[in-house]
Order: C-alpha cells, then structure tokens, then sequence
C-alpha cells in the first residue's frame, strides 16, 4: 500500500483528492494537515466523507509526512516552498497542486505570484504533471508540479496542432469559462451565490497568472518557439467544470485531416476523449471524472479551426490529475482510483 499524506486538506482540492483516496485499492491515507482545523474530524467538515475515513486534521510535522511514501500539497500558492524540499530529504515524493513548481523561470514566477520564490534549490528537478506529455519524466520525479485547472483545458487542445508545426506566427485564442470552485473554498465577495448567480463576467483580460504556464508549456511543445495566445477567463454561474473555446486559423485543411491528428495523438490516452467531428461537448459530461473531452470544427471558407474543451476544474483539472500522476510515480495502473462516470443529470 502507498502511504500518502495532504498537506492543505480544508479546501475543495484537499476534500477532491480525500474523495478520490479513499476508494483507491492501493492507497493508505495517513496524515491530512491544516493548522487552523487542528484536532477536527476531517468528516466533520465534509460529512460526504462519513464511512469512509476517521482521520483527524493536523499541524503540518515534517517527521509525520516523511513517513508517507508520497505527500499532496493541496496549498495556496508559496506554502509549499517552505516544506516540499524537507519531505523530499526524508525520501518521500510529493505531488503540488499549487503553482509553486509550475513556471521554470524563477523571475517569470515571481513577476506573476508577487513574492519571492521560496525553493529555488529544487525546482530544476520538478516535472510537469501533464501526463499526456510527460509520462516517462513523471515516473520518475520526486517532484510534480500538476498543472493548473485552465492551462490542462488549453493545452490538451492544442497541443497535437502545436506539436504537428501547424501554429505558424499568429495570435492563439483561448476564451475560457470556469465555475465558482475555481476560486477555492475561501469566503470572498466574488464568489457569493448573490454575486455569480444568473449572471456571466470575465476577469483576468488584462493577464492572468496562468497564462505563464500555457505560454511556457506550448513553447516547449513547439521544440522551443515561443507561441502568441491571448487567454481571457470567464466565471460563469455553475459550481464545476471548464470549457475552453480554442480559435486557430489554419488555412487549407480539412475537418478528416484534423481529426485524424488528434485521433492518433491521444489514441492510447485514458482521460482524453476525442468526440466526432462537429460535436459539442458539455461540461456536465465530464463532471466528477477525470476526463477531457476534445471536439473539432473547421471552417473551410475562413480556415479558421475551432477546438472545444471541457474539463472538471477539480478532477483532470486538479485532484484527479495529481493522482494520475501518483499512479504512475508508482507504477500503477493509470487509471486506478479513477475509474469515475461523469455525473448526469
């Protein structure tokens, strides 16, 4: 059995990744921390969990977690700076959901989180948790960075387009929608029932945090050549769930040729799912599961090519990615623990 710990298990990340856990064959949950909820029933918080665990919440001990064999940082952005390096010293890996590990340039990083990166020594050896494309490093990392709820929706579209050469020197658009948990569990105005009800806006258009990581991420799926997208993030009135609206003009081709592609890129991907040409996936197709789901459509008189994606911003998103990555880290079947039919109606 993997012995894993949460540092950060208050937050709709944290209870994700429990809900996940606790029905996975291979998993031992030993530890779950947070400082404020020291000594509470973790399912006194999230009565879902009643059956299914006893643990307690914790303070974070460095000792506890080097005895798991991997540790979730399901943190705000710069905690994990202050524990990662001191859990993987005492031989355990760990597996950060924040943006700590995600950005290779250490002055990019702090430009966009406004502080001073707390672990330089050990972001060199961080891995990218994409599993799409970064398989073989994951199996082997100490440490992975998964990657962030948008950047996974973008990148997962438009990588096969990428990696073909097909993106010559245009602007890229990535006009993305997001639910409420986006913003985490934190009490803010923003996201009170009376201020997202019934109602649609965007933030972030000036530049968002996560642009960085998708700008980063295509470049290097590019062999290096920087890559030209605007992304605007939207928050719509709905509790899960990303769809991302892709905008490539690709003069010349077909919707076949281009089906083709990305048939053949994520043919042998569990979590990808490549629909039929012309169709129109929903984001409550995937919610609760670990899925993407990629529909084309091109038109043929603009040649403009247009990718739809849908996400759960807390599974493939988040939690549900960072288990893939356990998985593999350990050998395990990719898709054990994750085996979840979306939630319909």
């Amino acid at each position: 059995m993997i012995k894993v710990g949460i540092v950060g298990g208050t937050g709709y990340t944290g209870v994700e990744l429990l809900r996940i856990l606790v029905n996975h064959p291979s998993v031992e949950l030993k530890v779950i921390t947070s400082r404020s909820e020291e000594g509470v029933r973790v399912d006194d918080m999230y009565p879902n969990l009643r059956g299914f665990t006893d643990l307690q919440f914790t303070v974070p001990d460095s000792d506890a977690l080097g005895e798991c064999d991997v540790v979730f940082f399901a943190t705000p952005h710069g905690v994990a700076h202050a524990l990662a390096e001191e859990v993987i010293n005492s031989g355990a890996r760990v597996v950060d959901l924040s943006a700590d590990f995600r950005i290779r340039d250490i002055a990019t990083w702090e430009k966009w989180y406004g502080q001073k990166h707390g672990a330089p020594g050990i972001l060199p050896e961080a891995v990218y948790g994409l599993p799409e494309v970064y398989r073989d490093a994951i199996r082997d990392a100490r440490l992975v960075a998964a990657p962030g709820c948008y950047p996974t929706s973008v990148e997962l579209g438009l990588i096969p387009l990428v990696e073909k050469g097909l993106i010559t020197d245009q602007l890229l658009i990535a006009d993305c929608k997001t639910g409420v948990s986006g913003a985490g569990r934190g009490a803010k105005v923003g996201s009170l029932f009376a201020e997202t009800a019934d109602s649609l806006m965007a933030y972030g258009t000036s530049g968002h945090r996560h642009l960085p990581e998708i700008r980063q991420e295509l470049a290097l799926a590019a062999g290096g050549k920087d890559i030209n997208i605007t992304f605007t993030p939207h928050l719509t009135p709905m509790i899960r769930g990303i769809l991302s609206t892709l905008y490539v003009q690709i003069p010349g081709q077909n919707i076949e040729d281009l089906q083709a592609i990305y048939e053949a890129r994520y043919a042998n991907e569990p979590f990808v799912d490549v629909m039929p040409p012309g169709s129109q996936p929903a984001t409550r197709s995937v919610k609760g599961s670990n899925v993407c789901r990629l529909a084309l459509h091109y038109h043929e008189d603009t040649g403009q090519v247009i990718v739809l994606s849908v996400i759960d911003n807390l599974v493939k998103g988040s939690s549900g990615q960072a288990v893939q990555c356990m998985n593999i880290m350990f050998g395990l079947e990719e898709d054990m623990g994750l085996k979840h039919v979306a939630l319909l109606p």
